[in-house]
């Protein structure tokens, strides 16, 4: 029968000590499914050396005709064990499917096979006999601890196997008898056969048996190959720096090394087993699994076997503990870069990176843009990716031309690709490098970050994006956002990105609850301070409060620029003057007078033009870089979809809100009835037009917009009588 997959090295990571009878019978229904000898079940179950009994396999055996309860026990049941036990299936030639995980080089791989050499060992031609037996006992034991060994053996088809042997005599009484023995150890242990050896357990037990149950301290295991050449097994324990207590010759095929576990219990001791196996399975060091067993008996040294020396090789060699050497085979593969010394590169710095946004973020770094609700940071990003797709300006910013991905985690498809389309005309610009810009819409489907950046980086592997932009983080963030070591975590996540891709990562979060004025930038994201200090540049927007007189020059502004663009369409700009061009009421008495057929367009327009002056917000752009000198804080109108640069100065003077003396925030002029109610008017006007920015407008919007309750908005609407009310959705009359 043909297999695809050979089962056999996968029993070794499935212990039959640690199956019930049903897995025990499905191992066995599998292999003989598959077409496999019953001997190879049979040679497995033999680890199980308590329940193990000559020839129950065969006679089992003979019962499998491959069904169980009507549903086949099949090879895949062995796979699933193994994996359970640890086994990996090779991947190395086979390609990467979309949602596999990306995995650096094996953290638990030290040796490089390849390359270790082999190490020779020693054994000399004198030696004595009761020394190594002495030192063995008293590296491995306490003086007061029962010690179990075994000097009688009997036959089994040519092999030697031990009895059960002794169990009641202390290492202190043993290491005493061996000191007055003068050299004869079967005076104190009894006679063994030269043939056969002797064989010694290597932790304490109670004095009434030798089984596992008997094991009063869990301190080490046994580490044995009989499959390698001896100076291999010797390079590769050594070059593995394992916790080894005693190294002994077995005067046979292989090293027995005993080394440190230091468990509390027997649960941890086979986990920690299991993990000890598992490390130098990976560093190819062939274990003999079947040696799990905390009572298992290991080979004695001092003594003869075949005419070879039984012989401890070294004490104490490797780490000192278990816990000093997991501390070191997790951490000495750690991919980190090597150190370098300053004298080496000071007449050879490298390069630096290119900048993506000048004077702001170099390519292959990190930017945080932070700010409250209907800032428009999104839009933000929108018009950066364009920015970056044209090699065209943000914000004042030249910005390089380059491939840009925007990971979209908030808006429906439809929604995002209308925004693009919309900050394009508004902008004014020919897309010209509409190829430049790839769009990833997970809106519904997103995941946490560390399971987004392996995803993203295979998507985007061979683009040759020269930034990614996820907007925004809180969809995808792990962890509490107020904890600084969760934070870093996910923080790290974006350093991956941009080290395995060479882009720029650009992200922004919201700001934390309250006031913002008083703060400084980079205090002002929400949660751990690890968002403002982990990026290379922070773009912080706060809002700055507009006063209904500058509004109101807003809109005489854009009042005259209405009328002068029509003047100047029908070339009539020598009709008005230089003072005229900068009054609304100057250049409509213009139009008036030379346009009088366009006046009812003229006015359409104005009125168009004065809502949107209404809705306009105002923002202030601080910064905290760390590749490039800090900039002047940038002013700019929010216009609905763009974000544009208030040029007149009309902002400078205004501070936010938290930073306005107390006198002038809280003793205005009293207002008359008439004056709030016009005020709460253009409020819900404002309000209206700048919830608009996420389609449908509701209450629920508009009161977080206005910071006051869903009922008041519901009155004031009714007041107004220009909207009406469904069901939480507002709209115009």
């Amino acid at each position: 029968m043909e297999r695809k997959l050979d089962l056999i090295p996968l029993l070794d990571y499935i212990d039959p000590v640690t199956l019930d009878y049903s897995g025990w019978t499905a191992v066995g229904m599998a292999l003989k499914l598959e077409g496999y000898d019953c001997s190879i079940w049979d040679s497995w179950s033999s680890r199980d050396s308590r329940r193990y009994h000559s020839g129950e396999c065969a006679r089992k055996w003979e019962t499998f005709n491959g069904i169980s309860s009507g549903i086949p026990v099949t090879g895949g049941t062995i796979v699933q064990m193994a994996k359970d036990g640890g086994w990996r299936p090779e991947a190395e030639s086979r390609e990467l499917e979309w949602d596999d995980e990306i995995g650096r080089r094996d953290d638990l791989q030290i040796v490089n096979a390849g390359w270790i050499e082999d190490r020779e060992v020693h054994i000399p031609d004198q030696w004595n006999p009761v020394q190594q037996l002495i030192s063995y006992l008293e590296t491995v034991f306490e003086a007061s601890e029962n010690v179990g060994y075994v000097t009688e053996s009997w036959e089994k088809e040519g092999r030697y196997l031990p009895t059960k042997g002794c169990w009641d005599r202390t290492a202190g009484e043993l290491i005493e008898a061996l000191s007055k023995c003068q050299g004869d150890i079967g005076a104190v242990l009894g006679d063994y056969n030269p043939e056969a050896g002797a064989w010694i357990r290597f932790n304490p037990l109670d004095g009434k048996g030798c089984k596992n149950e008997n094991v009063t301290e869990y301190r080490y295991a046994l580490v044995e190959s009989d499959d390698m050449e001896i100076d291999r097994q010797n390079a590769i324990i050594r070059e593995l720096e394992l916790p080894v207590a005693c190294l002994v010759y077995s005067g046979g095929k292989s090293l027995h090394a005993i080394v440190h576990i230091d468990a509390k219990d027997y649960t941890e001791y086979r986990q920690r087993v299991d993990y000890l196996y598992h490390v130098c399975q990976k560093n190819g060091l062939k274990i003999d699994i079947q040696n799990k067993n905390p009572s298992r008996l290991s080979r004695m040294p001092g003594v003869t076997r075949k005419g070879q020396k039984q012989y401890l090789l070294e004490t104490n060699l490797g780490h000192e503990s278990w816990d000093s050497w997991k501390e070191w085979i997790e951490g000495v593969n750690d991919d980190l870069p090597d150190l370098e010394t300053m004298a080496d590169t000071w007449d050879n710095l490298p390069e630096l990176a290119p900048p993506l946004i000048d004077g702001v973020l170099r390519q292959g770094h990190k930017m945080l843009m932070a700010g409250p609700s209907k800032a428009g940071k999104s839009f933000a990003l929108i018009e950066l990716c364009i920015a970056i797709a044209e090699g065209r300006n943000w914000f004042g910013w030249k910005c390089a031309q380059g491939r840009v991905l925007y990971v979209n985690l908030e808006l429906d498809r439809a929604s995002c690709l209308h925004r693009f389309h919309d900050v394009y005309t508004a902008l004014g610009w020919e897309h010209n490098s509409l190829k430049n810009i790839d769009i990833w819409n997970l809106r519904g489907n997103s995941v946490p970050m560390d399971k987004l950046a392996p995803k993203l980086i295979r998507r985007a592997a061979k683009k040759g994006y020269i930034a990614v932009i996820i907007d925004p983080i809180y969809k995808v963030i792990t962890g509490d956002e107020n904890s600084a070591d969760q934070m870093a975590h996910f923080c790290n996540q974006f350093d991956k990105v941009c080290n395995e891709l060479g882009c720029a990562v650009i992200y922004c979060h919201h700001h934390s609850k309250g006031a913002q004025g008083g703060k400084r930038s980079m205090d002002r994201a929400s949660g751990s301070g690890v968002f403002a200090r982990d990026p290379d540049a922070l773009i912080d927007l706060i809002e700055l409060p507009v006063s209904d007189s500058l509004r109101k020059q807003q809109i005489n502004k854009a009042t005259a620029d209405v009328c002068a663009r029509y003047i100047s369409q029908h070339d009539m700009e020598d009709e008005v003057s230089q003072d005229d061009l900068c009054s609304g009421k100057a250049m409509i008495d213009a139009c008036k007078r030379l346009l009088p057929h366009y006046l009812s367009n003229i006015e359409k327009d104005i009125g168009q033009m004065e809502k949107a002056v209404q809705s306009r917000t105002a923002w202030r752009i601080g910064g905290t870089l760390r590749e490039f000198p800090s900039f002047p804080d940038l002013n700019l109108w929010f216009d609905y979809p763009i974000h544009r640069i208030d040029d007149s100065g009309a902002l400078a003077d205004i501070n936010p809100d938290a930073e306005l003396p107390p006198w002038k925030r809280n003793f205005d002029r009293k207002k008359s009835p008439e004056e709030r109610k016009k005020e709460r008017s253009e409020s819900l006007e404002t309000a209206f037009e700048a919830c608009k920015i996420d389609g449908e407008v509701t209450l629920s919007a508009m009161a977080e917009y206005l910071g006051v309750t869903e009922k008041t908005v519901r009155n004031r609407l009714k007041e107004h009588k220009g909207f009406w009310i469904d069901e939480g959705l507002v709209g115009t009359k």
